[in-house]
């Protein structure tokens, strides 16, 4: 059985190092770049199964490594881990926002990072027992594919745009809270915060252009997609 890639992007090559050793300790296959740019090109040519990323990079700064990795159709799709000494709210915010799909701030146990990467991974394979197509109102998730359409058009998701929307959809009409979209689309150790779910969401519509209205917001608790049945209600955004 094939190992999982991993790319560390790092320029602190201690730590560098130590995540390097405890992960293929765990029997990834690791690759560590010390720079965005570095971190980008390998990015690009290898193709790993997930990328963990420091924000305060030299050459290519960490948030637009993040940007570009998600711009690309090549490496849209790869799972990101931001690792980063910025601990506010507001920078978490902005993390997700760009891309990332798991946050872990400095000082950290390396304990907690793997667990991070394991659960990244989890949540990127597709289980074979699984309804592979959901499709609900012109929006399709395609397991197998892994792709999500609207109206046959394909939407470029994010790893966790994808996981949120595949949430929603096989539930459609459940009123599901933060937290539960957050376990659900990150990990279940991950610190839920209300402004970044919304941040999600936001993207997430943005992305579905005229069925944006599909995920409505459900005031107090959450967000939920809309069931069929309920076409003529109105629509909260």
């Amino acid at each position: 059985m094939a190992r999982n890639k991993l790319l560390i992007i790092e320029d602190e090559r201690p730590l560098a190092e130590v995540l390097s050793y405890n992960l293929r300790r765990e029997g990834y296959e690791v690759l560590v770049a010390h720079d965005g740019q570095e971190g980008l090109r390998q990015a690009e040519l290898k193709a790993p199964d997930l990328v963990i990323l420091d924000l305060m990079l030299p050459v290519i700064e960490g948030l637009e490594v993040c940007r570009r990795l998600r711009a690309d159709p090549r490496t849209r799709r790869i799972p990101i881990l931001v690792l980063t000494a910025k601990a506010e709210e507001t920078d978490q915010v902005v993390g997700f926002s760009m891309g990332a799909d798991d946050y872990v701030t400095k000082p950290f146990s390396v304990k907690v990072v793997v667990e991070r990467v394991k659960a990244l991974l989890r949540r990127s394979e597709i289980s074979p027992s699984d309804q592979e197509v959901i499709e609900s109102q012109g929006v399709t998730i395609d397991r197998r594919r892994h792709k999500a359409l609207v109206n046959d058009r394909e939407l470029e998701l994010t790893p966790t745009e994808f996981r949120l929307l595949e949430t929603l959809l096989q539930q459609a009409g459940r009123a599901f809270t933060r937290g539960e979209l957050m376990d659900c689309a990150i990990s279940q150790h991950t610190v839920v915060l209300e402004r970044t779910i919304d941040v999600h969401v936001k993207s997430l519509r943005q992305k579905m252009g005229e069925s944006a209205p599909l995920i409505e917001t459900v005031r107090g608790i959450g967000y939920r997609f809309r069931e069929p049945n309920l076409a003529s209600s109105r629509h909260r955004t």
